[in-house]
């Protein structure tokens, strides 16, 4: 232990006149010492116990940095090799210390790994790159620690197996280590270690002392947390935020809105990754990072790293126009050269967003058009679902429709049944389902399958195939649907908006008992915040006897009488907007066109018009406002 830890120091201390006077004041002091007195905890705490002597002779350990480091004729070959086989006969020729082996390994690494799985098997069976291996392993204290961790990762590289003893010896050395690396090294090495792990769990093989040494960095990156100085080491680090303690990542975000402004783009993207993958929403960093992406060049915002930030703030509904603005002016010109990948990826990220930016989702359709055959049937069904959520229709919608019908003939009865759905009903927001579609779905098979899983996505299936009925009946055909409930029920308490335009309806009708009915649930998979009958004077008349076929019961028996109008009223709220938009999205422009056509004058009550109104008497005049405009509207049809 004595020659271990001498050894150990000899590393530390400067070559000079005082490096070598101090050295043998050490082993004087060694000698001279009974070895209990010299190390009282060595049995227990063997490091504890070899610091404190160095501390007893004013022996403060000095950093690497303080090395004259002096390229030799071997190292300058090194860095110029253009293969692995070349190295390994440097080394054979010229040899060299454990810490230049080292140096050789991270250079085989780097060069093979253009080769494949088995070429890099043979390097390292070659006689060669085994005395190179056994040098490092039997001489891994005199190696240094920013060639250790490069070590460490060409081992891996070279797929050197986990239980091999150069990788068990280096591991060891790093454990050994780990509180004398600096912290740009633990980060290194805590990518390494992660990487590792994920490695051998793939290929079902034993992670070795993995798993230890990575414990052991992230307590060490806690601890030592204010020394994190570089952009780019948080970045890394927070690449690897599902492995850290949540304490540290908290600390990380800190960091990162720190020093956000020395971020370059890859780092911004890699940052923003990794908030997504954890799904935090720490907003001021992300509003930290959008603003430093626009400040970018466009030479730095590569498709994939635009694409990346896309996925992540819609995966986060982190909402930043001039970002997505942005996003959209640099990929309109690239749409051509974009994969059907990237082209579903990013529609599919803008409608999470609920941003529609139209000359970019022109150039999708267009790029379908003209590529349609590269497209999978996933990526198609995407595509659809993206386009029907934000209910846009292509200008030039005859030739994609005639695509997408064409490639959806023999695919979509093959498809999942809840796949099977949402494709049918995206079709039915844009008008674009045919009969054929729709009655695929009233096979009782089928109809079986969609009852199983959870109950909330049953019911969501259920209403949704309640839609697809609405739009089947409405072009003349008899649909049914089986219900597991007698009808959608509210799951959600009123809204505020909801709430005041019940009041405000009920003063409209002075409270006259029969004459208004709120949040019903239609048969159609709608509910309407609001219903009344008017008569031909446009005043509210008894709606309880009259018929309604809306309902899930029929209603009463007794015909409307002449003259008379049923109005629906309708509040949509913010959410129910294209973002920055007074446009629908699909869904509920569907709803408004599925109630007129069936039957009802459709009374809408935006938020943007019903916040502005501050009294009940205002309300109740916007609202007899609305319904004479709706009736004037019908009147003039």
């Amino acid at each position: 232990m004595t020659m271990r830890m001498l050894c150990r120091l000899a590393r530390v201390l400067p070559r000079s006149s005082r490096g070598s006077s101090v050295a043998s004041a050490l082993i004087q002091a060694a000698a001279a010492q009974p070895a209990e007195l010299l190390f009282p905890q060595a049995g227990t705490r063997p490091l504890v116990a070899a610091r404190g002597l160095c501390d007893r002779h004013g022996l403060a350990r000095e950093e690497e940095s303080s090395f004259t480091f002096k390229r030799t004729q071997l190292d300058e070959q090194v860095s110029s090799a253009k293969s692995p086989e070349e190295v390994l006969r440097l080394w054979e020729a010229h040899s060299g210390s454990a810490n230049q082996a080292a140096m050789c390994l991270a250079q085989v690494s780097r060069l093979a790994l253009e080769k494949s799985a088995e070429e890099r098997r043979q390097l390292v069976n070659d006689p060669s790159c085994a005395a190179l291996l056994n040098t490092v392993s039997t001489q891994v204290p005199s190696v240094w620690n920013g060639t250790l961790v490069s070590a460490l990762r060409a081992a891996s590289q070279l797929d050197v197996p986990p239980g091999d003893a150069v990788l068990r010896s280096l591991q060891t050395e790093a454990l050994w280590r780990v509180r004398r690396f600096s912290y740009k090294q633990l980060a290194f090495l805590m990518e390494w270690a992660v990487s590792e792990q994920a490695r051998l769990a793939r290929q079902g093989q034993s992670q070795g002392e993995a798993p230890g040494l990575a414990n052991e960095l992230a307590k060490q990156l806690e601890l030592r947390w204010t020394e994190l100085s570089e952009p780019r080491t948080v970045s890394m680090l927070m690449g690897r935020a599902t492995h850290l303690p949540p304490t540290l990542i908290e600390k990380l975000e800190d960091k990162a809105l720190e020093l956000a402004e020395h971020f370059v783009a890859e780092d911004i993207r890699r940052v923003a990754q990794a908030l997504a993958s954890q799904n935090r929403r720490t907003v001021p960093l992300l509003r930290a990072l959008s603003y430093h992406l626009l400040q970018r060049p466009s030479k730095e915002l590569s498709t994939p790293l635009l694409l990346d930030v896309a996925y992540a703030y819609g995966k986060l509904n982190f909402h930043q126009t001039q970002v997505f603005q942005r996003i959209a002016a640099e990929l309109l010109p690239r749409t051509p050269d974009l994969s059907s990948t990237d082209v579903t990826r990013c529609a599919k990220s803008f409608a999470f967003l609920k941003w529609l930016h139209l000359p970019l989702f022109e150039a999708f359709t267009e790029h379908y058009v003209a590529n349609s055959e590269k497209y999978s049937t996933l990526q198609l069904c995407n595509l659809l679902m993206s386009l029907a959520k934000l209910n846009f229709q292509p200008s030039k919608g005859e030739a994609f429709f005639s695509k997408v019908h064409s490639a959806l003939k023999a695919t979509l009865p093959h498809l999942e049944p809840f796949l099977q759905v949402d494709v049918v009903w995206s079709l039915c927001v844009m008008q674009q389902a045919r009969p054929e579609h729709i009655t695929a779905l009233t096979q009782p098979s089928l109809q079986e399958k969609l009852s199983e899983g959870s109950a909330a996505r049953v019911e969501s299936y259920r209403v949704k195939l309640l839609h697809i009925m609405m739009e089947g009946s409405l072009g003349g055909l008899a649909c049914s649907v089986p219900t597991a409930s007698s009808e959608p029920a509210r799951t959600s308490p009123p809204s505020p908006l909801q709430t005041a335009l019940h009041a405000a309806l009920t003063s409209l009708t002075d409270s006259k008992p029969n004459t208004l009915r709120t949040s019903v649930a239609t048969c159609y998979g709608w509910t309407l915040d609001g219903e009344l009958i008017l008569d031909s004077e446009n005043k509210p008349i008894e709606l309880n006897a009259l018929t309604a076929p809306h309902l899930p019961g029929g209603g009463g028996d007794k015909p409307l009488p002449d003259g008379a109008r049923r109005m629906g009223f309708v509040a949509w709220e913010f959410p129910n907007f294209i973002l920055r938009s007074k446009e629908l999205l699909g869904r509920f422009a569907m709803q408004k066109r599925h109630l007129q056509q069936a039957g009802f004058l459709v009374v809408e009550v935006p938020y943007y018009e019903w916040l502005e109104l501050k009294s009940d008497w205002q309300r109740v005049a916007y609202l007899r406002d609305k319904m004479g405009k709706a009736v004037a509207e019908e009147m003039a049809k």
